[in-house]
């Protein structure tokens, strides 16, 4: 090979989340041993890994408020879904959680992300407040729900994502540039619908990751890790008070 082709050739890919030898394994530049066990708390070294800089005290703060949030729906697609591929290989509590995980999408749970694309597009506007309603007229022109927006069982309010936003907006450290695009978007929202369209928890989700720098497209990662944390308490559930073969004969009888 020639020196203008070794030149040309492409980079080898690698990866900064791990490395190791015979005597020490890292995170990152974080000692494993002597920097992290015992030191560190999941979140924090989760956020290390994720976010790729030094964790701040509010960033641990708000990501278990997000946690916290996320990890329990009761019997949902999800859950149910979990429970059922238990019943039926019991042998295989990982592929349960993971047929559980696979509901995240833009339906349930993963709705954060879409959310947190309008606050992009109302962010990087000229005119933010014309930017918000131009999004409200699009989705009512549209029809369907609102990413972050509108719950089948808290109306006119969600308790959760009012009490995420106050959580963030008590903190001193955050700039409050996405809390700000996610109540003008509400207000957009209900002045185009003539209504109060109740603001969800993945609204409030969307604005407070966006607040610590998580970036829009790996939003949905948060919900999947909450999510498997909740999807492992169904299965124990499971093997202490089955409901699978209920939930099976329930469904057989019910449709014809």
């Amino acid at each position: 090979m020639t020196s203008s082709n070794k030149s040309s050739a492409a980079p080898v890919p690698s990866s900064k989340l791990c490395s190791h030898n015979l005597t020490s394994l890292h995170y990152r530049d974080a000692n494993l041993v002597d920097d992290l066990i015992g030191q560190k708390s999941f979140t924090e070294v989760m956020l290390m890994q994720i976010l790729g800089r030094p964790i701040r005290p509010v960033d641990i703060r708000i990501t278990d408020a997000v946690l916290i949030v996320l990890m329990e729906h009761g019997l949902t697609p999800s859950s149910i879904s979990s429970r059922l591929v238990y019943m039926s290989a019991p042998e295989n509590l990982q592929g349960a959680v993971a047929a559980g995980l696979l509901a995240v999408g833009s339906q349930f749970v993963g709705t954060t992300e879409n959310c947190s694309r309008l606050l992009d597009r109302i962010e990087a506007a000229a005119d933010a407040r014309s930017e918000a309603l131009a999004i409200a007229r699009e989705h009512r022109q549209r029809g369907g729900a609102i990413p972050g927006f509108g719950h089948h069982l808290h109306k006119p309010v969600d308790p959760r994502a009012y009490k995420l936003l106050d959580l963030a907006k008590a903190e001193a450290d955050l700039a409050g540039h996405k809390i700000a695009a996610l109540e003008l978007l509400s207000e957009a929202i209900n002045e185009v619908y003539g209504r109060q369209i109740t603001l969800n928890a993945t609204g409030a989700i969307a604005a407070l990751l966006g607040e610590i720098g998580v970036a829009t497209n790996g939003m949905r990662g948060f919900a999947v890790i909450s999510r498997a944390a909740g999807l492992v308490s169904h299965i124990v559930e499971e093997q202490q008070c089955p409901t699978g073969r209920f939930i099976w004969e329930t469904v057989e009888n019910a449709i014809e």
